[in-house]
């Protein structure tokens, strides 16, 4: 078992949100010049090929990893995440990383409204609070109403949803598969499905851009290697405020590679948004000790 380390688990907290934004600008540079559908299909392959070296690693090996009670939940659950990828990704294309993060920040908030009809968990009047002020935010970025509703929007928050059903999958599974099956399943199940749709889509890559996505393929392995590490030595509930940084490292990236910019409604609604989602994990660590 390993020793509870809250400060190292901040610090690759700090370290995963890093990495996972170049690895989103990346994927915005390359879904800008191939179809997303091939890209996230090269992306697999590594994640794939990692995810059953960390699997032979283990006690009992592949065979071990792949033992399940649940197959069709957990092949739901791969399916759900790839195709997740890949709208985030066309997302970022079309609406941009600072205002598509701005909105996938609100998927905290539709863990916890779900957490219930999913998980059965009981949410409270103080969380239900906290989404309805979430959302409030998510409107201020939208603006409907204001003729500058931007539909791409819609994209983001589509994504959002499909990650937070992701998520409470994950922690349902969990209650019956090990945490190594889970990534097992992840990888190899999103791997076979992004390749049975994304070879009819392949297309001749230049040289410098197979640079490109080897560095998403180093990032993807290495950012969920920190993440694992992370939940190792120090508890979620501590730990995961400090994945709202990535929002601030991908306005970062937005900003100075990709001459995004960031609209006043952006940062209002954002900053709702993270406020919220903050009050959301700092309840239900509370509640957690009660």
């Amino acid at each position: 078992m390993s020793t509870q380390n809250t400060r190292l688990g901040i610090w690759l907290m700090v370290m995963t949100t890093f990495i996972f934004a170049v690895q989103d600008g990346i994927s915005r540079h390359l879904a800008g010049e191939y179809n997303v559908l091939m890209v996230v299909m090269i992306r697999y392959w590594f994640f794939a090929a990692f995810v059953m070296a960390v699997a032979t690693r283990k006690a009992g090996g592949l065979r071990a990893a792949a033992a399940t009670a649940q197959p069709l939940l957990q092949g739901f659950r791969g399916m759900l995440l790839v195709a997740q990828i890949c709208v985030i990704i066309s997302a970022f294309t079309t609406l941009g990383l600072i205002e598509t993060h701005a909105v996938f920040a609100c998927y905290p908030l539709l863990v916890a409204a779900l957490s219930g009809p999913v998980l059965g968990e009981k949410v409270g009047w103080r969380r239900w609070s906290a989404i309805a002020v979430g959302f409030v935010g998510v409107l201020i970025i939208l603006e409907p109403g204001f003729g500058v509703f931007k539909p791409q929007a819609v994209i983001a928050f589509v994504a959002a949803l499909m990650f937070s059903l992701y998520a409470l999958l994950t922690r349902y599974v969990a209650r019956r598969d090990t945490t190594a099956t889970s990534f097992f399943w992840t990888g190899t199940v999103g791997s076979v499905a992004m390749t049975a749709v994304g070879m009819w889509y392949w297309e001749p890559m230049l040289g410098p851009d197979w640079v490109w996505m080897a560095a998403l393929c180093i990032t993807g392995a290495a950012g969920h290697y920190t993440l694992i590490r992370c939940y190792e030595v120090a508890e979620a509930s501590a730990v995961q405020p400090f994945a709202y940084l990535q929002l601030l490292f991908v306005s970062v990236i937005g900003i100075l590679v990709f001459s995004e910019t960031i609209r006043l409604n952006v940062a209002l609604g954002g900053a709702l948004v993270v406020s919220a989602g903050l009050f959301t994990l700092w309840r239900q660590r509370r509640v957690g000790r009660l």
